[in-house]
């Protein structure tokens, strides 16, 4: 894998993320109570022995930045690095990354130094475990131009996904990006030829693509460069690279969640707290997630009832209820708080006990969960402080709501309060 750079792209502004993009990028959001969404693709890389990655953001990059310098730092005995690109303008390019394609385009002068065949181009918002090495060895043995990853998928999700046709020998020769109706019939294959079982065929009918895709060196450099007015692989770059170029599909049949939405993220996130078996799994020893070591305490529970949840280090919860949550590191839960079916990040900072009890005497509400306070449905960014008494629940079911002046937006039901907001004692949401 020496001869593979990876490219991760960090997406644009994530305004379907938002608010939980508001201040950070869209790859630096937390996930799983102490990861980031950037390490999901970081760690399957350095687990596929690929060690050359760089990563494409141009928002709200500074905490990735920081999070991918503390995190990521290969000995001086390799070639390794991750680098974070953020984008930037040139005499030759005064503009923003206009896509995915062009993200890149801007990038090549630097692509090039490198002395790689291929090119494996990866999106920073999605939760998944994957060997890349089968995955390029399938591109190598076909002897591909192009070769994306591609999943079975049924009727129910199909219209949210770009769809593909391929031909006996797996080569992708037609594609439709989100069909609806008539033109989601159309797109219907028989998938056995992937390698799926018929009553599996049956169940899933259609090819999606996951955005995931490995380019020959020349292949990615000559379409950028010929056809400077398409910024997109998914939508422009690879559907017209079709006609002309040898364009494989790759079978990935197992768990691939994208979440770039509130509501995908959310139930992905709580997804990880099931028994006996979880869709995706974070104790994996063959295939770990690395993130940045903190070296935080262990977690102090003090008389709590906690089912079903996922527990970050370095909390302090006393004598609370925990139900089908999941919280991140740092979280500070009082007495008399009942949490459930929530996603609480955690705080990046331990306040000192003098500063807490001076907090609770001058009615400056300490980070955290204040005193008997019920949450229920929600997403509580970080370093956000709440008072006591507070109910989270969304009590009049309401679907969408704008809210940030007093700290909260709703999102598909989801009440999502801000990082660093304040939430006043007695507040009912």
């Amino acid at each position: 894998m020496k001869k593979v750079l990876s490219i991760i792209l960090g997406g644009g502004a994530g305004t379907r993320l938002y608010p939980l993009t508001k201040l950070r990028a869209k790859p630096a959001v937390p996930v799983a109570g102490k990861y980031r969404l950037i390490d999901i693709p970081v760690s399957n890389c350095i687990n596929s022995e690929i060690f050359k990655i760089y990563v494409l953001t141009q928002f709200n990059s500074a905490s990735l930045n920081r999070h991918i310098a503390r995190t990521y730092n290969f000995t001086g005995f390799n070639e390794g690095f991750v680098e974070v690109l953020a984008a930037q303008q040139t005499p030759e390019n005064p503009n923003w990354f206009q896509g995915t394609a062009d993200a890149v385009r801007q990038y090549l002068w630097l692509m090039e130094e490198w002395d790689v065949d291929e090119y494996l181009i990866l999106s920073g918002d999605h939760l998944y475990r994957m060997d890349y090495r089968q995955f390029i060895q399938r591109h190598r043995e076909t002897g591909a131009d192009i070769t994306l990853s591609v999943i079975p998928i049924d009727e129910r999700r199909a219209s949210d996904f770009g769809l593909m046709k391929i031909d006996d020998s797996g080569r992708i020769i037609d594609f439709s990006e989100k069909p609806k109706g008539e033109a989601l019939i159309q797109m219907r294959v028989d998938t056995s030829v992937l390698g799926l079982t018929k009553e599996q065929a049956l169940q899933q009918p259609y090819i999606a693509s996951m955005g995931i895709y490995v380019f020959k060196k020349d292949v990615l450099f000559k379409l950028l460069r010929e056809a400077v007015e398409r910024t997109d692989f998914g939508k422009e770059i690879i559907p017209d690279a079709s006609k002309d170029y040898n364009v494989q599909a790759y079978l990935f049949d197992d768990y691939w969640e994208d979440i770039g939405t509130i509501e995908a993220f959310y139930h992905a996130n709580l997804a990880l707290t099931q028994q006996p078996q979880p869709p995706f799994s974070f104790y994996d020893e063959h295939a770990p997630i690395y993130t940045r070591a903190r070296y935080l305490p262990p977690t102090k529970l003090l008389d709590c009832q906690i089912t079903e949840s996922i527990i970050g280090e370095g909390c302090i919860l006393k004598n609370c209820r925990i139900q089908h949550s999941v919280l991140g590191v740092r979280s500070r839960i009082e007495s008399g708080c009942v949490i459930e079916e929530s996603l609480l990040m955690g705080a990046d900072f331990y306040q000192a006990s003098v500063e807490r009890q001076c907090s609770l005497v001058e009615n400056d509400i300490p980070v955290g969960i204040g005193t008997d306070t019920h949450i229920r449905g929600a997403i509580i960014d970080k370093n956000a402080r709440i008072g006591h008494d507070v109910k989270i629940i969304n009590k009049d079911n309401v679907q969408e709501a704008e809210r940030e002046g007093q700290g909260f937006y709703i999102r598909s039901g989801i009440v999502v309060v801000l990082k660093n907001a304040v939430i006043p004692d007695g507040t009912i949401i």
